[in-house]
């Protein structure tokens, strides 16, 4: 996520914090290396300079078939669009940013663009959507907006090997290479 922003900023701009917003998934029947894959990506997160994780929660979900009658559990996330809303306004309010780098394509994030809009008029939300991802109604609200390219992502993954500070060395999984 750093070296994203990093590669996102301009020339003329200076990284003060990252934020990242997530929730812990659990191993699925379907993907049974899923937890395990995230663990590795947060822990590599975690040894970043200025980065700070953010977690929400999962909960099930039933979601049933209106054809058939069958019904199933559906982890839904919990948390993490309150909790990107909550530390954009908080940052904004406390003067922790002159233009905020909002990595979404969440529409539930509007709200708080709006917040520091009318609470601090001299502060700028820029929305950078992930490919193929878009909200018309944040690109509108925000002060600008841009889509990330591809090549972009590519060139701001972490590097194969992560060594935390006590040593340990974590790998990229192969699935993601």
């Amino acid at each position: 996520m750093r070296k994203l922003v990093l590669n996102l900023l301009k020339s003329d701009q200076q990284l003060v914090a990252v934020r990242y917003f997530t929730s812990r998934v659990s191993s699925s029947t379907f993907d049974l290396d899923q937890a395990k894959r995230q663990g590795s990506y947060i822990e590599a997160l975690e040894t970043l300079p200025e980065t700070t994780l953010h977690f929400g929660h999962y909960l099930n979900k039933t979601v049933k078939c209106f054809k058939c009658g069958n019904q199933w559990l559906k982890p839904e996330e919990k948390m993490t669009d309150v909790n990107i809303a909550i530390a954009l306004i908080d940052d904004a309010f406390k003067d922790r940013f002159d233009t905020a780098l909002l990595i979404s394509g969440d529409s539930d994030l509007v709200g708080a663009v709006l917040q520091v809009k009318n609470l601090c008029p001299k502060k700028r939300v820029v929305v950078a959507f992930p490919p193929a991802r878009s909200s018309a109604r944040l690109k509108t609200e925000a002060q600008a907006s841009f889509v990330i390219s591809r090549k972009t992502l590519k060139d701001s993954q972490l590097p194969d090997t992560v060594t935390k500070s006590d040593g340990f060395i974590l790998t990229r999984p192969e699935r993601w290479k």
